[in-house]
């Protein structure tokens, strides 16, 4: 596919004014803040303008005064962006913490910063006038014509929809006022101001590392590791990492490119700096042989992807195995610490809990479910299906409370050193232990409309009693964890399940499904949950007879 123009891109991002009349074209937050492109009216400066103000204006009615941590990624569109909330910010007096030289910074530094400023520096009895907030410039591992900004409240994790429900309201007033209402000063200006200051993210949290992962284990068993950064925000971090902490630890590219020529393709031929997808991952893959253990990270860092020597490890089956590790290789964690996964994570991980004899913590998609459980203790790793997960300090404090792929990407050789197996072969093992489920996630488009009667399933529009052939055992449209709504509708059997929801950020709805009979099994399984996403629609989505497969599947 033809990369994108960047020059065009940024003259798109300033020349183009958004019609509130489209819906398209507003101010929507979705799992992970509002994302979109400047080429598609969906992310220009006048929505960064209007959010940043609307922000501006909720931490003032909720008295939030200390500074704000606020950094980018690679993408095209976040220096921009970041350029147009600074100027906004300054002219409401905020005192912004940039990063020292402009460099990227990723998420987790983020999270970190705001977390260090409000509970250590402080003991944790800063004054509610001088909690410190932040926000990250990106649109995670979505393609190079993208944009994204997210708000992290003062507990340092992704907004719960109370705080962006009501920037986003109020950003839309905005557009729909013409702006009226937007403080604003010329850039210059903003970075002279004296509320405009610097921070070092890169060490402060390279020092700390040692906290959350036993680096000494890793370094005494000489573990040969690679990483590829995938053109990110962290990509500056790993030679810093290795270089303090003394590790074996190759970084096999430290380019930076807007268009990330250098990606190979993902599943449907777009690119996308996804850790995830076996697709996108190829470039490491390739040269895995020459190390231990190898991983990489999404653009803002906050996703995982682990390469071992027989190839990509999927998102599931680490996460089952980085969570048998950690509890029972963190004494200093709290016996009550649970283990919090989303409701379209594996079941395997519910094995593993009970194995361990922790409660399970089930929660819908999306990270910020985690965030207050990380803050206070009571969960002991919160982790995702699409490879975002955060845990504990090795004390049993708050790291981050919004996904770091830079310690779950270290983590992996932790293992690695302490164990004597890397974590593919240890997910055999577990496997055959508690067993081998197969999994598989379908993509399909969906107009807004059919999003929302798919969000809107209940368990008595599900009239089946079975499911691929198994009595079905619970029929959920909320979470079990924190009685949520899930967004759309999960059916289990005693050997599997399928969980159909709305794309929180495309134009698309999922089917999870994952089966403990096989592939088969799995397949029977696929075919009734579409069954039921078809009659839900009422009509099917174009496309949606090619179902496209996601990227759980190698090329």
């Amino acid at each position: 596919m033809p990369l994108i123009d960047v020059d065009k891109l940024v003259a798109a991002y300033y020349a183009l004014r958004p019609d509130p009349t489209v819906p398209a074209q507003r101010v929507a937050f979705g799992t992970s803040g509002h994302r979109g492109s400047a080429f598609d009216v969906s992310f220009n400066e006048w929505h960064v303008l209007a959010i940043t103000q609307a922000l501006c204006d909720h931490r003032r009615a909720l008295g939030i005064g200390g500074p704000l941590f606020m950094g980018v990624d690679t993408h095209a569109l976040s220096a921009p962006a970041c350029a147009s909330a600074l100027e906004v910010l300054a002219a409401n007096g905020v005192e912004v913490m940039l990063a020292t030289n402009d460099a990227p910074t990723p998420t987790p530094a983020i999270s970190h910063a705001i977390l260090n400023y409000n509970l250590r520096h402080h003991g944790g009895t800063v004054e509610a006038s001088q909690r410190a907030d932040g926000i990250v410039v990106t649109p995670s591992h979505n393609p190079p014509g993208d944009g994204g900004f997210k708000y992290n409240p003062p507990h340092g994790g992704p907004a719960g929809a109370d705080v962006t429900d009501a920037i986003q309201a109020a950003a839309n007033r905005f557009l729909e006022n013409g702006m009226v209402g937007v403080r604003r000063v010329s850039h210059a200006k903003a970075l002279a101001a004296t509320t405009t200051r610097r921070h070092d993210y890169l060490n402060n949290y390279v020092a700390a590392l040692e906290q959350v992962i036993d680096l000494d284990a890793i370094r005494r068993a000489e573990v040969r590791m690679g990483v590829d950064p995938l053109g990110g925000a962290g990509v500056h971090y790993w030679a810093a990492i290795a270089e303090r902490w003394k590790l074996d630890l190759t970084v096999v590219s430290e380019a930076i490119d807007p268009t990330f020529a250098f990606m190979t393709l993902d599943w449907d031929g777009q690119i996308r700096m996804d850790p995830s997808s076996a697709y996108a991952m190829q470039r490491l893959i390739a040269i895995k042989d020459r190390f231990d253990i190898a991983f990489a990270c999404d653009t803002d860092h906050d996703r995982h992807g682990i390469v071992t020597t027989a190839g990509l490890l999927p998102p599931n089956h680490y996460l089952a195995v980085a969570i048998d590790y950690l509890f029972r290789h963190r004494p200093g964690w709290s016996a009550s610490a649970a283990v919090g996964k989303t409701v379209v994570s594996t079941q395997l991980i519910d094995r593993v809990a009970d194995r361990l004899g922790r409660r399970l913590y089930e929660a819908p998609v999306g990270f910020k479910w985690f965030s207050q459980g990380l803050l206070d203790g009571s969960l002991g790793l919160g982790g995702e299906e699409s490879a975002g997960a955060a845990f504990l300090r090795r004390d049993g404090t708050v790291w981050t409370t919004d996904k770091d792929g830079i310690i779950a990407a270290l983590l992996s050789a932790e293992i690695t050193a302490r164990c004597g197996r890397n974590p593919g072969v240890l997910y055999s093992e577990l496997a055959a232990q508690l067993g081998n489920p197969v999994a598989d996630r379908l993509e399909a488009p969906a107009t807004a409309q059919q999003k929302r009667r798919l969000a809107a399933l209940s368990p008595t529009m599900i009239d089946a009693n079975e499911l691929a052939g198994e009595e079905i055992v619970s029929v959920l449209s909320r979470a079990p964890g924190n009685d949520a709504p899930i967004g759309g509708i999960k059916v289990t059997s005693k050997s599997g399940w399928y969980a159909a929801r709305p794309s929180g950020t495309e134009d698309i709805y999922k089917i999870y499904a994952e089966s403990f009979q096989g592939a088969e099994h799995l397949q029977r399984i696929l075919i009734e949950a579409q069954a039921t996403v078809d009659a839900a629609l009422a009509s099917p989505p174009a496309g949606a007879d090619t179902m496209a497969r996601a990227s759980l599947a190698p090329p």
